[in-house]
Parts: C-alpha cells; sequence; structure tokens
C-alpha cells in the first residue's frame, strides 16, 4: 500500500448505541477478551489513514469504554438513539460535532461497525484508500461470493427477475432463484463473481456523503476482505460463533498481541514512549517531561515478574537517567546507532532478539523493529513505525501505553504482582 496522503483528514466513526434487543449491551460484549467497541476503535486506531476515531453513542458505559480504547466520543441525542435511526444519521451527527469540536473539516467518513468483531486494519485501510487515495466516492467492504441465492414467494416476496416461471401454469410460485435460473447450474468457475457485502467498513467522500445523506452514491470502489472472517453479530448465537472463533482468527493477525510466554525482555525507548514527547525548557535551559504514573507501575510488575528490561534512547539528557534509576532498570542513551546497542546488549544478557519486545513511536527506531521478534508502536507513532509494528497500544506515549503493554504481558497477574 502507498503511503497515506497526510493533508487529507479521514474520521472513522463507529456507531454504538445501548439499546440493542436481540444481545443485550451487545456492543460491550466481550470477544477474546476484549469488548466488541474496543475491538473496533483498536482496528481503527492502527490504521494508517484513519487520522480520528470517533464513538457515536447514547449509552454511558460504552462511552467509557470507547475512551478507554483511546477514541473520541459524541453522545448522541435521543432522536438518533432509537430503534428506527439509520447509521448514516449517527454519522452525520458524530461528524458535525467533530468538525465543530477541532474546528477542522473532514475529508472522508468513515462508518465502520464494531458488530463485526474480525474486522482488520487492512480492512478500513483498504475503504478509506479508496476514497482518499484512488479516486472512489464510497467504497465498501465485501467477500467473494459463490452461493445459489433462493426466495420463497410464499413469504410474500416477489418472484426472481432473473428468472422464468417453470410451474406449467404460467404463474410464479414456490422457491425462486434469485442470482440463478434454477433450471441451469453451471460450474463456480463458469459463473460471474458476486461479492456479500460484509456489513463492517464503508467509506465516503465527506462532501458528498452530506449532500446525498446516504453511504452509497457516485462510484463505489469494492475492497475484497476474507471470507472466512465475515460475521455480524446480531444474535446470541452469532455471538458464541465468534467467541468460538476468537482465538484462532486473533492469533493469526499481525497485531495479535504477545504473551510473557513470547518474549524474555522488553526494551523501552523513551520520548514518544514514556513521555508524550513534548520538552519543557526553564529559562536556564533545564528540561523537563511528563510522564504516566501507571507506566511506572507497570513497569514495576514487568521488573518484578523477572523479564529483562532495558531503557535505549539516542538522547544524552540526565532525565533519561533519572527516569531509569527511579524505575530501577537498566538505561543506554546517547546512543547513535540503537540496532547495534540492542543487538549487543541482547549478546551480552544471552536473549534471542526475536524474543525482546521493542517499544518505539519514530523511525529512528524502525532499525530495532527489524531486529526485535515483537515491534510495538504506540498510538499515534509515525505512519512508517505503525505500518511495521505487530501490535499497537490504544494509548498514546506519556498517556498509560507503557501500562497497557505490561497488561498484555502479565494479564489478569499484573494488578496481583507486588510493586
Amino acid at each position: 500500500m502507498s503511503n497515506p496522503p497526510t493533508a487529507r483528514r479521514v474520521l472513522a466513526v463507529i456507531p454504538a448505541r445501548g439499546g440493542s434487543k436481540g444481545v443485550p449491551a451487545k456492543n460491550l460484549a466481550p470477544v477474546g477478551g476484549v469488548p466488541l467497541v474496543a475491538r473496533a476503535v483498536r482496528e481503527c486506531r492502527a490504521a494508517r489513514y484513519v487520522t480520528d476515531v470517533v464513538v457515536s453513542t447514547d449509552d454511558p458505559a460504552i462511552a467509557a469504554c470507547a475512551r478507554q480504547a483511546g477514541a473520541e466520543v459524541v453522545l448522541r441525542p435521543a432522536a438518533l438513539a432509537g430503534d428506527t435511526a439509520t447509521s448514516e444519521a449517527a454519522v452525520l451527527h458524530a461528524m458535525d460535532a467533530h468538525e465543530a469540536l477541532h474546528g477542522t473539516p473532514v475529508d472522508v467518513v468513515l462508518l465502520v461497525q464494531c458488530t463485526s468483531p474480525f474486522l482488520l486494519r487492512e480492512d478500513v485501510d483498504g475503504v478509506a484508500a479508496a476514497v482518499a487515495g484512488q479516486g472512489a466516492d464510497t467504497a465498501v467492504t465485501v467477500a467473494p461470493f459463490h452461493g445459489f441465492v433462493w426466495r420463497d414467494t410464499a413469504d410474500g416476496a416477489p418472484g426472481s427477475a432473473t428468472e422464468p416461471a417453470h410451474d406449467g401454469g404460467g404463474a410464479a410460485a414456490g422457491g425462486h432463484g434469485v442470482n440463478h435460473d434454477k433450471s441451469f447450474r453451471p460450474r463456480r468457475q463458469d459463473r460471474p463473481q458476486d461479492f456479500l457485502e460484509t456489513g463492517a467498513a464503508y467509506a465516503m467522500d465527506a462532501a458528498g456523503f452530506r449532500e446525498h445523506r446516504h453511504r452509497f452514491f457516485g462510484r463505489t470502489e469494492l475492497v475484497r476482505t476474507d471470507p472466512a472472517r465475515v460475521l455480524e453479530i446480531d444474535d446470541p448465537h452469532e455471538l458464541a460463533r465468534a467467541r468460538a472463533l476468537a482465538p484462532l482468527f486473533d492469533a493469526e493477525r499481525p497485531g495479535a498481541l504477545p504473551t510473557a510466554d513470547d518474549i524474555d525482555a522488553v526494551v523501552l525507548d523513551f520520548d514518544g514512549t514514556q513521555t508524550d514527547d513534548r520538552v519543557l525548557i526553564d529559562s536556564g535551559g533545564q528540561e523537563f517531561v511528563a510522564v504516566h504514573r501507571g507506566d511506572g507501575l507497570g513497569i514495576a510488575a514487568l521488573r518484578r515478574s523477572g523479564l529483562k528490561l532495558l531503557v535505549l534512547s539516542t538522547e544524552q539528557n540526565p532525565v533519561v537517567a533519572a527516569r531509569a534509576r527511579k524505575l530501577r532498570i537498566p538505561v543506554l542513551h546517547g546512543v547513535d546507532r540503537k540496532d547495534l546497542a540492542l543487538k549487543q546488549w541482547c549478546e551480552e544478557q544471552g536473549i534471542a532478539p526475536k524474543r525482546v519486545l521493542y517499544v518505539g513511536n519514530d523511525v529512528n527506531d524502525l532499525p530495532c523493529f527489524a531486529l526485535a521478534g515483537w515491534p510495538v508502536a504506540v498510538a499515534g507513532a509515525h505512519d512508517a513505525v505503525r505500518g511495521a509494528a505487530r501490535a499497537v497500544t490504544t494509548l498514546r506515549g506519556g498517556d498509560g501505553a507503557i501500562r497497557e503493554i505490561a497488561g498484555w504481558i502479565l494479564g489478569p497477574s499484573l494488578d496481583s504482582l507486588p510493586t
């Protein structure tokens, strides 16, 4: 995929109302241990084309979960939260609220459904790129479909427009083929390729969407996805299927999260991963940075778990050393070639680089990403860094990203380890 056009603002909107009838509190239902709304936020935030992620909801619990996952929240009015409210209306409302808050117009808007639990960031990028970079007006995720579709006239539906009546009396009756003539059964390879709309992700040119107020207008690009991952949760049985499939699909996806069994060491960049990448300088030239207390707790728990830890930074700065001393972990700073320093440290510690989780945020971390078995980018990292990462946090550097990673690795035991 080409690099995303940085001048275009791409807003992903995830509608997630609280009043689900088929599955109560559906959008908070965990699949693979992660609530559905948080899964959607995670993939949108990891997508390279998406600049902003908004969850539109009327439910305080969903709002809290979405914020924790790193999304902006737009609280929708009751008129847009009922059973008859359209997704388009919710997206328009969220887009208006987001633009009013930030004072910047949106160029491309996405509708992403959190009821599609196996949506991937590649799917999100696919529809976004079609509109933002390839000139389409709209785009939709689809999956190749080879089935014969039937319609039963007894249900009150009209007969097929593609099939003549064959009941001998001239009247259409019984089952009728929708995408085929039931008297002719061609082989799959002899039939035109049909596609099934997955319901997972849509993209629209923002100006056109405001005009047409519908997700399809102009030229619509079909973005093909893996049919094995197509699942929309509308009832308890589909939720049960999703939970059964999650261990398989989540383990396969490039962004599957590491555990303590996958690694022997955690190596942390400093600026932009343990801080928000800002530096305050007083009149005497002394520099100050802000760190997150939760990160300190997470690092302490990782240290107590027995994992090797290291802070690795190109900056020769007393604040880096001071922070490492407080955390009681070693530090290498003022390093020109971080990858060479990492390789030498691994040799000294007797650790295979493929067993190292390395956390970074900018292009100078890419050589270490190529060396480490588990390169991890924090949310808000440079596009190239996120693209090279095996996993991306939902939280930004300096906002608890390291604590989040500690939670991946240690799981529920994190809160029980002495710090």
